[in-house]
């Protein structure tokens, strides 16, 4: 008979959890506050209760708008197109490159292994003069196509390491099987390898589209007309040498937060199917 948990012991581990979700959730409702906040100044006390509340912060940055049009839904398209395109660019290299790197013995895989490696050693920051002069030769400086470019560079070496990684889990039993029963390695490797390895794109198509998503720096450096910004580009706008729009900032940031947040919970189920996935019936 099973015994009985110490009340004491629930009670404790209940508070314990409780303390520490709230103080995780309190940066979080100080941002909200502040955009729930009318005024633009910096909320001071302990609360993070506001005592006005009011859309209005929402309403000014979703609705900026310049003489061409809706400028906020114009850059949201754009982060979306980058971000999207940086997802698949480098989950199409990845996969491939990190099967490839799993299942075959051939000279220098290692040494390209390690040379992934070394490139996640710099930051993106450090290479941004000489990414800068190779998009100005190429032509494609304030272009999307340029910046989804740079992205994926700096996506794929974490991604082929990720996939590498967990191709190197699945038995290659199941390939000599498929062969044995007639199908291509290409077949192989669409309908065994890729919906066996679902955890493993959920999670690397997920990085891949935060880090472009977020990335600011870069974006800041390669783009300079308000219709090519990227919504973390657009955050930064907010910010100057005079004053800060807090109310606005925060909006913005609750904004920009809300697809990542959609599409984590989108890809949740499938981090949960793709660990049971791959059991083979008798």
């Amino acid at each position: 008979m099973a015994r009985k948990p110490n009340p004491t012991i629930v009670i404790g581990a209940h508070v314990g959890l409780l303390l520490f979700t709230v103080a995780a959730l309190y940066p979080i409702l100080w941002v909200v506050k502040m955009a729930l906040t009318p005024s633009q100044g910096f909320a001071m006390g302990a609360s993070p209760i506001p005592t006005q509340v009011s859309l209005q912060n929402f309403a000014d940055v979703v609705g900026t708008s310049d003489a061409s049009g809706w400028l906020f839904g114009r850059q949201l398209f754009n982060s979306l197109v980058v971000s999207v395109a940086t997802s698949a660019v480098g989950l199409v290299l990845s996969t491939s490159a990190g099967y490839a790197l799993s299942r075959w013995d051939f000279p220098g895989r290692d040494r390209g292994m390690n040379a992934f490696l070394v490139t996640q050693m710099f930051p993106g920051v450090v290479m941004a003069i000489p990414l800068y002069i190779l998009l100005d030769e190429l032509g494609l400086l304030d272009s999307l196509s340029g910046l989804v470019l740079v992205y994926a560079t700096t996506s794929v070496p974490f991604s082929v390491w990720t996939l590498k990684g967990y191709f190197d889990t699945i038995p290659r039993a199941l390939e000599e099987a498929a062969i044995l029963d007639g199908a291509t390695r290409w077949q192989t490797f669409r309908l065994i390898i890729l919906p066996l390895a679902r955890p493993a794109l959920a999670v690397t198509g997920l990085f891949s589209f935060m880090t472009a998503w977020n990335e600011f720096i870069l974006a800041a450096t390669f783009l300079g007309d308000p219709r090519s910004f990227t919504l973390p580009v657009v955050l930064q706008r907010y910010v100057s040498d005079y004053g800060t729009e807090w109310g606005h900032f925060a909006a913005g940031a609750i904004v920009v937060s809300v697809p990542v947040m959609i599409l984590f919970f989108a890809l949740q189920r499938h981090f949960v199917e793709g660990l049971t996935a791959g059991g083979v019936k008798g």
